[in-house]
């Protein structure tokens, strides 16, 4: 399996200037999707974590989580309202 994500934004203040973009390493693509998710181990269950994902990192980023029992959602990018 591949490294896991390095650029994970958890709020607005810790995203870097510019346009989104995906959350897969190395990846300078635009943001398309927004993966939801939460740790239980961590988080409390009310708690969303993002990561966004452009189309070709989507399915790679959503399996990690899903895997690991952490992925609640997948919202098109446009759509998300935090």
């Amino acid at each position: 399996m591949d490294t896991p994500p390095l650029s994970l934004f958890g709020t607005p203040d810790d995203a870097p200037a510019g346009p989104p973009i995906c959350s897969a390493k190395g990846c300078r693509a635009p943001a398309a999707w927004v993966l939801v998710w939460n740790n239980p181990k961590l988080h409390t269950p009310d708690r969303r974590k993002t990561w966004l994902a452009c189309e070709e990192h989507r399915e790679h980023l959503s399996q990690f989580l899903g895997v690991r029992g952490f992925l609640k959602d997948v919202v098109p990018f446009a759509e998300f309202t935090g």
